[in-house]
């Protein structure tokens, strides 16, 4: 896989950051996307300190210029784009009752977690099938199956719809050589304030008690899955969602 790049969204920081060290660590080329430029440059530095390639591009996922951007910016550093991880999202939604969700936060979970990544499939997706190789894998989550108790309908329904993309896209791109999988991650502890005044204590508590392996998830978890989906031993699966929760759901 060294000669393939890769594209890591939210890359700065949780869940797209492991994604992006482990690429990196086989050789993968990657670009770390993320509204904080700061972030994914430090990043970027930990991989180049230790021997890899990798570049950090100021992206926001909702604007189609800066994405379009991005992506034509990785082409032209590292020469193609291969692999996209649709990984950002918007982490400031609390929980909310149904009939309590301002306009706005509706709009805003759309808008980054659905919007930004078809913003992000829509630039990549033509270098791709000029390749006749590529690899989409979007960031789901395991709450799609099995709603917690806390209200999150705004966060669920977008978490929903990008299961509903990568099936249309697996039937899609097929015949082009570009598969297109989903990973749904439990209760990742990925060290980013959460809102809602959430106990982490007793959040951890009921994380160990609700999974088949009772331990805390890390980002790490979703990077091993990220990578083999990402490589030639996947090259017949596409169009699948798979759950790195923990036991937490199954089916």
């Amino acid at each position: 896989m060294s000669a393939r790049v890769a594209i890591v969204t939210g890359s700065g920081q949780g869940i797209g950051r492991a994604i992006a060290m482990k690429f990196a660590s086989h050789g993968l080329r990657v670009a770390l996307a993320d509204r904080n430029l700061a972030a994914a440059n430090s990043v970027a530095a930990e991989i180049v300190s230790a021997g890899g390639e990798a570049v950090g591009i100021a992206t926001e996922l909702t604007e189609s210029q800066s994405v379009d951007a991005m992506v034509a910016q990785v082409v032209s550093h590292f020469g193609g784009c291969d692999i996209l991880v649709n990984n950002a999202r918007w982490s400031g939604l609390a929980p909310t009752p149904v009939q309590e969700i301002a306009d706005e936060d509706w709009r805003r979970a759309l808008d980054v977690n659905v919007t930004g990544a078809f913003h992000c499939v829509r630039a990549a997706v033509p270098h791709m099938i000029a390749a006749k190789w590529g690899r989409i894998i979007n960031l789901s989550s395991s709450t799609v199956r099995m709603p917690p108790g806390r209200p999150y309908v705004h966060y669920i329904t977008t978490k929903a719809a990008l299961i509903g993309m990568t099936r249309a896209l697996a039937r899609e791109l097929g015949v082009h050589g570009v598969t297109v999988n989903a990973i749904l991650p439990g209760a990742v502890e990925t060290g980013v304030e959460r809102p809602g005044g959430i106990d982490v204590a007793e959040r951890e508590r009921r994380v160990r008690a609700s999974q088949a392996i009772p331990r805390i998830i890390k980002p790490e978890d979703m990077a091993g899955a990220a990578l083999f989906l990402a490589s030639d031993d996947a090259s017949f699966i596409t169009g699948q969602s798979l759950a790195v929760d923990g036991g937490f759901s199954f089916g």
